[in-house]
């Protein structure tokens, strides 16, 4: 059942919500279009470039400012809600690393902010097809102790406890994409050390490809829900009270 209330020690560390599309070569003459459109909500901007280059045959990836012509433009926003938005030549993301719900009323809103960039993008470059339409959510959940029990009390855990020893393992990970009906998710499991603190990170990356761009928010409210069944089944309820009253033993 999809997460219906606003949890006062969360555990959500950053939010993305993508779309992409075919790459658009005039997409650089509607951004000051684009821009005096979200101003009120997206106020601070700037203009990054990222270029490739290469060093021993291998590329990198360098943002630099000095050459706007050959590098990669990336058309940043940023809103007093704590919402970035990029804008490429062939995307659209927007993240928030301070989330507070998708679509609960009270409180700011990603969904609202999702609506508010991509239906003002639409306005004025008419993409008809979407290739592809992504929600992540990335939660860092705290592990009192590296033990079997304690992960076994608060998680549906990926760890194959029968064959190791949680105690003795320095760190894990897994990972799978698989399919939810007529879309995909991408789950990451991992156990992580800070200093002398253990979190179990979980990472849900739903998406869909080949989307009508006049169905996008409605893809996009089914992969929330995607996401948030599935941080439900990951949890067990001695967990979620700890997001409910910050207590965790």
């Amino acid at each position: 059942m999809a997460i219906t209330e606003i949890y006062k020690f969360p555990t959500v560390k950053q939010v993305i919500f993508q779309v992409r599309f075919p790459n658009l070569f005039y997409i650089e003459s509607k951004m000051g279009d684009f821009q005096l459109e979200i101003m009120k909500e997206f106020p601070h901007s700037q203009l990054l470039v990222r270029r490739d280059f290469v060093i021993s045959g291998v590329s990198e990836q360098n943002p630099e400012d000095e050459n706007l012509e050959s590098g990669h433009k990336i058309w940043q926003f940023s809103s007093d809600k704590n919402f970035k938005l990029n804008v490429h030549a062939d995307s659209i993301d927007i993240t928030s690393e301070h989330h507070k719900t998708y679509d609960i009323e009270g409180v700011d809103k990603f969904r609202d902010a999702i609506s508010f960039v991509i239906d003002a993008f639409l306005k004025f470059v008419k993409v008809p097809v979407f290739t592809r339409v992504g929600l992540r959510y990335v939660d860092q959940c705290p592990l009192p102790k590296k033990t079997k029990t304690s992960l076994d009390k608060y998680f549906n855990s990926t760890f194959p406890s029968h064959r190791f020893d949680l105690k003795e393992t320095q760190g894990f990970v897994f990972n799978t994409v698989t399919k939810k009906g007529k879309y995909f998710i991408r789950y990451h499991e991992e156990l992580k050390k800070n200093k002398e603190k253990y979190s179990l990170i979980l990472d849900f990356d739903s998406f869909s490809g080949s989307v009508d761009s006049a169905s996008y928010l409605k893809v996009t409210d089914e992969l929330h829900k995607i996401v948030s069944d599935e941080f439900k089944n990951s949890i067990k309820s001695p967990f979620e009270k700890y997001m409910k009253t910050g207590k965790i033993l």
